[in-house]
Parts: structure tokens; sequence; C-alpha cells
């Protein structure tokens, strides 16, 4: 076992870890509303008001703090006076970005405040920029908030909703470079500007309003959308997948992969942290105060769909490679918290990299539920200064990765929690942790995820990746000893 030393400087205290950076992304999109969230009042799983009880609970087992709805490239040709109303009387239309398939508008805007009162989270709502009106968007922002006498405040309560919701999160459009539109940057900064002017600020409830940000490498857009909103929002967004390499041709499938390919994405989720780097800096030229925001709200990998299932509901399985992707992740948006201020992984169940996938009755937990719900400490807590001696690894001849990867953060209540992970399928490390401006007493809690890089859950063995209580550390006169496996994440809680 190669030793390694780490370095914990918690005297040294950084930015907050929003605890939106643990957000998630709901779509219209293939089974993750209908069936994965939805299954109406009528059905025999047990669900309240239509929303499963087992989602419900599985979701708040890891804090969910927000949620992102309703797409994605839907929310572009969402009209939501569609989905409001008795449901007999809803307007069908044609999903035509996911499969073709008929929308009946019966999961709406009561419907996902509901789910988000039930969850206790903030909500996220991408208003549609791409084919809406301004009218459009100012009025559903004053269905929801509106506290007085007004058409959709009447409207609202005529629905059976006598006080407004509170509602922070507002995203003005999605992917308005692409499927939102395809519009050049300058055109939709323009177009961001008046779409805000008219979404208020009612009855006490206070607006974040997000343009849409870049996808990937696209600096230009960045540049050009920093320069243009100058300072009427509160963020922006970046969009960026992990696949099995350069392009969209690249997607792979989700289990029976080699280890090649198993690097490979790998490697293609530490490119993430170049993106937050020279975005961050672009922004820093219009923005050097850090004023406004950068929310990743869609990223994780994605894969070929699982054979058999609707090429266009973007079903796939979840493995331990993809829980080594999250932990990545967290750790990079952990590093980057002065500047990303919430991150939203697609998509919450049964599409891409879900963290609950269900079958009829059935529901089960994939290894990146588990991630989130060991990183759950960090949310709201302090980043500490911290590194890591690393190693490259990968398969000859390929793309090399850092095998270990890190953050650690100090709680309101002083608890000192790190989380850690080694990719490498080839060699565990003894890691000599050297903790610095913090008296460890002992420790509060540990856990563990770990096994074969293509193990996942099934309905059949919903229980085969799953955590367990971690042992294989020492603490002893301000230094810590782990030992980390193969293909492993550790989460520690010190007190």
């Amino acid at each position: 076992m190669a030793k390694v030393k780490m370095v914990i400087n918690a005297a040294h205290q950084k930015s907050k870890i929003n605890k939106e950076i643990y957000g998630h992304f709901s779509e219209h999109l293939g089974r993750c509303i209908y069936e994965g969230i939805y299954v109406g009042e009528d059905s025999k799983i047990p669900n309240t008001r239509g929303i499963r009880n087992d989602v419900v609970e599985a979701l708040k087992e890891i804090k969910i703090p927000v949620l992102r709805w309703p797409g994605g490239c839907f929310a572009d040709e969402y009209h939501w006076k569609d989905g409001i109303g008795p449901k007999e009387n809803r307007k069908k239309m044609i999903n035509t970005h996911w499969g073709g398939v008929v929308e009946d508008n019966s999961f709406g805007t009561h419907e996902f405040m509901d789910l988000c009162e039930q969850l206790g989270c903030e909500p996220y709502i991408a208003g549609n920029l791409g084919s809406g009106t301004v009218q459009e968007m100012a009025e559903w922002v004053e269905y929801m908030t509106f506290d007085g006498v007004s058409p959709m405040a009447e409207l609202r309560r005529k629905n059976g909703r006598e006080k407004p919701w509170k509602l922070k999160y507002l995203g003005i459009g999605n992917e308005n470079w692409g499927c939102g539109g395809n519009m050049r940057p300058e055109y939709y900064a323009d177009e961001y500007r008046r779409y805000q002017t008219y979404c208020r600020n009612f009855s006490g409830n206070q607006l974040y309003k997000v343009a849409c940000g870049p996808s990937g490498a696209d600096y230009h857009w960045t540049d050009k959308l920093m320069q243009g909103i100058g300072n009427q929002a509160h963020a922006i967004s970046l969009h960026n997948y992990t696949l099995c390499g350069n392009d969209w041709s690249d997607r792979r499938h989700a289990t029976g992969f080699d280890e090649s390919e198993y690097y490979k994405v790998v490697y293609f989720a530490h490119e993430t942290e170049k993106l937050l780097v020279k975005h961050c800096e672009v922004m820093s030229k219009y923005d050097p105060d850090h004023k406004i925001g950068l929310i990743v709200d869609e990223w994780g990998t994605w894969y070929e769909v699982e054979p058999g299932t609707n090429p266009g509901f973007l079903y796939q399985q979840n493995t331990m490679r993809d829980a080594l992707v999250a932990a990545i992740h967290l750790d990079m948006f952990n590093q980057h918290s002065d500047r990303v201020v919430m991150a939203n992984i697609a998509q919450t169940v049964n599409v891409l990299q879900s963290v609950l996938l269900t079958e009829g009755e059935k529901m089960i937990k994939t290894p990146t539920f588990y991630v989130f719900k060991m990183y759950r400490g960090h949310q709201d807590a302090t980043l500490v200064d911290s590194f890591v001696e690393n190693k490259a690894v990968g398969c000859a001849g390929d793309l090399q990765v850092p095998s270990l990867s890190q953050s650690v953060s100090i709680s309101a209540d002083g608890k000192l929690m790190l989380t850690i992970s080694n990719c490498s399928l080839q060699e565990a490390f003894d890691v000599d942790v050297n903790l610095i401006g913090f008296d460890a007493k002992g420790v509060k809690e540990a856990e563990i995820l770990t096994n074969a890089m293509d193990a996942h859950n099934t309905f059949e063995n919903p229980d085969a990746v799953h955590t367990e209580v971690f042992s294989g550390y020492t603490l002893k006169d301000g230094h810590m000893s782990i030992q980390m496996p193969c293909c492993s994440i550790v989460s520690i809680t010190l007190e």
C-alpha cells in the first residue's frame, strides 16, 4: 500500500459551501416525472397527492436542498397555464424533445410546489424564454408569489392555493444557445434583460435570477453574456456532461465497460476543473467582486440508453464509476464555492446519472445516491484549506488521472468533515493526514463506499452497492492515517 501525505489546515477557513451545490434536476423527460416522481392519486403505489412516498423519503435522506424544474429543453416549450386547474381540462401536448410522447400536464405548478414542500427544499423554476412571452413568464411569477388582488393571484386561489408560495430561484430560459432558441450570446443577453425586468418581487418574495450561461468550453458565450447583462443577474448557469470522449458519439454503455473506458470517463470528469477555472476567470473580468454566482445546473454522466428502452428517455444504469464521478465533481464544486453557488445533477430519477431508479412499485438507490448521502455534512459548512499528494493512474497509453480527490469543511457546530476518494483500480493508499488548527477529540462518523468498478444495484439485487461503517483509520496526536482501498469513497467526521 503506497503512502501519501495530506495536510488539512482548519485555521485557514475559505468560502461557504452553499447547500444548493448538492441540488438536483427534474425534467419532463422519460420516466423522471411520470412513474419516477409522480404516479397520480389513484395509483396503488403509496403516494401523497400523487407523489411517490418512497422517492420523497429517499430524497429527504440526502437532504435535497433545491430541485430544478420543468427542464431542460422541455422548459422552453412549456406553457405553464396548460398545467393548472382541473386535470381533466388540462391541455395535452407532444414532448418534441424527449421521445415524442404525449404530455398530459397532470404534473404542473401546484404539483411541483407540493413536491418541494414535501421535500423541504427550494424550488428552482426554469422559465420559458425560447417559445414563450415576457407576459407569460411575468404572469407565472405573479401566479406563484403575489398575495394581493390581481388576475393571477385570483386564478391561483380558484385553483385551490390561497396563500402564495415562496420562490427564490428563477432561470430566465434554458440552453438558449441550442434547444432554447439557437441564439447568439449578444441577442440572448438583450432578451434576458427584457424578460427579467418584468419578473417582479411580489409580497416580500425576492427572486434570485439566473441567466443562461455556456455549454462546456464556450468561453465566448460567457464573455459576451457577462458583458451584456451587467448587474441584471444574480448568477449564470453552466451545463457540462461527462462522456467517454471528446464528443457526443463517445457515450458508450453504463455497464460492461473495461478499465480503459473507466479511466476515460474519470478523466473527462476531471476536465470540469478546467472549465470552472476558465469560466470563473472570464466572469472575474466583469465581476471581480464575485457578486454574480456560477450555477452548474446540469452535470453528470451521459451514456447510451439501456438496451430495449426508448432512446428518447435517456434511462441508464449507475455504477461505482458514476459514484467516483459524483465525488470528483462535488469536491470540485466545494473547492470553487467562492463562485459556484449551486449545482444540479441530471437527473433525479430514471434519467442519466440518477440517484434513484424505479420500476413499478420498486425503487432502488444508486451508488450516486450514497455519495450524496455521504457528502451531506458539507452543506452550508465552511471550506477549509487541504492538500493531498497524488499519483497519476490509468491504462498504458491512455489518458492519466489523479488517484485521489478530496474536500474538507468545518460546520457551524465545529465538526470537521473530510471526504476523499480513490479512483485507482490497481493501488490502495495509506493517507497520512496532518491536522493543523483542529484539536480532534475523536471520530463521530466514518463511512465507506467501495466495490468493483462496474458494480451496480438492480431491482433483483438492490443492495449490491451501499455504504458501510469505515474502520480503516487511526487518529492520534493530531495525525490521522486513512487506508483507502481501490475504487472507494470515504467520509469521516471529526469532533
